[in-house]
């Protein structure tokens, strides 16, 4: 049974996606032949902790655990909920940073490359040199964000000469927050050199979106495949849906990713409806900007909103099944095309409508619409998106909204294991 190597930074008590697909490739593995060795912090600074996930650690894995200076434990000295925020990738619009922010994240961007997690590197490439030289692995795969863990990678292939994959849940240089962190041009410059020599050493490359493989093939000749999220299947229980005509989001609401347009949508709803406000129940589980916030105000929403905060995993299954309709937001950037939220899969797997705004032709548009789980708009579509809100709130009133969602099979977290140890036979097949 070949062993593998894993170098994650996020597990768990880690809550929030980054941790699911680890967690769930790493129970799978051995079922099709393959042991993992999981390398994590012994000391991770975690922005959010799903102590639930704990118990979903398969038994008899093999964990590695080694010290990391964290900064953003240091930064919490000025201002705790401000590096929190940053941590967690809720950055506000220039004109709402205050002098502390913009400090932190000049810091964070030109100071801390690749990111704040580079003080990992050295120590972890030592110590999983020696323990590897005592235990020999077959292969080593890192997974970023953070994105210094593929340095990690990088210097581990060139002492030991192992195959190494690189699986990037997020893009690097093209991820939307990139260009938020103030970097100078010199930083910016040691950013792309850095990417570019990841994706040129690692022997196979994974992306989660289709999107982010065409870009990586601009850069790399190394083979890349993209192995997307999933979800886990869980024994069908029946659930009532809620009462009220609500929408649901689950998942961090950044200030960038601020739907506007569905707020304005909603409130002219509620002046032509009266009924509608009244049914209307929008629900935000996650950490919410305060632009968000403020935006729901202006558009008179705030007593239809209920924000919940961060719920744990179990908690965020039952308000997806719970849903009358299912909020899929993304920002309106170009960049943000490759970006397919974790989410995404846990929405198809809970069965009920999903509507889906975002920047045209979005990776996760094909997901939701090819698999009939529900209908996604670019922002340049308001009467399109008007128009199905009012068909499902009419549909709410008289029969129930429907989901008739195709098979999904295709995304359970098993079968993507199954796809993942293709990856890992075709790198070991090169080697011999």
């Amino acid at each position: 049974m070949p062993k593998v190597l894993i170098i994650t930074y996020y597990w768990p008590p880690a809550g929030g996606p980054g941790v699911q697909r680890w967690l769930k490739f790493v129970t799978y593995l051995k079922g099709f032949g393959v042991e993992p060795i999981v390398y994590i912090p012994e000391n991770p600074h975690y922005p959010l902790k799903d102590k639930s996930l704990v118990a979903e650690i398969p038994e008899g894995i093999t964990i590695l655990k080694k010290r990391i200076i964290e900064p953003y434990a240091w930064a919490q000295i000025f201002s705790k909920e401000k590096t929190e925020t940053i941590s967690s990738g809720i950055i506000d619009k220039p004109e709402k940073q205050n002098w502390l922010q913009k400090l932190l994240l000049y810091v964070r961007g030109n100071f801390f490359i690749p990111d704040a997690r580079k003080f990992w590197v050295n120590p972890s490439v030592e110590f999983l040199r020696k323990y590897i030289y005592d235990n020999p692995v077959d292969a080593i795969i890192t997974t970023g964000p953070p994105h210094s863990l593929h340095l990690i990678g990088l210097n581990l292939k060139a002492k030991t000469g192992l195959p190494w994959i690189a699986d990037f849940r997020d893009p690097w240089t093209d991820i939307g927050y990139h260009d938020k962190l103030k970097l100078t041009r010199s930083s910016q410059k040691k950013h792309l050199v850095l990417e570019r020599k990841v994706l040129n050493t690692a022997d196979h490359i994974i992306t989660t979106s289709p999107k982010t493989k065409t870009d990586f093939k601009k850069i790399s000749p190394q083979p890349i495949t993209c192995i997307t999220n999933g979800f886990e299947e869980r024994p069908e229980t029946s659930i009532d849906l809620d009462k009220s005509f609500t929408l649901s989001h689950i998942g961090s609401l950044l200030a960038a990713r601020d739907p506007v347009l569905l707020w304005e949508i909603l409130n002219e709803l509620k002046k032509e409806k009266p009924s509608f406000g009244k049914d209307l129940k929008i629900k935000l589980a996650g950490k919410v900007s305060a632009t968000v916030i403020e935006s729901i105000k202006e558009y008179n929403l705030d007593e239809n909103v209920e924000l919940l905060g961060y719920v744990n995993h179990t908690k965020a299954l039952n308000l997806q099944r719970k849903a009358q309709v299912l909020l899929l937001i993304e920002i309106n950037a170009p960049e943000t095309r490759a970006i397919i939220p974790g989410k995404v899969f846990e929405y198809l797997a809970a069965r009920r409508p999903i509507l889906g705004i975002g920047p045209q032709k979005a990776d996760f548009f094909d997901i939701v619409e090819g698999s009939q789980s529900g209908f996604c708009f670019d922002y340049g579509q308001k009467m399109l998106l008007k128009t199905q809100l009012l068909e499902w709130y009419n549909a709410y009133g008289k029969d129930g909204i429907r989901a008739n969602s195709s098979d999904i099979s295709k995304y359970t977290r098993e079968n993507l294991t199954g796809k993942l140890v293709g990856v890992i036979d075709e790198v070991l097949d090169d080697e011999r």
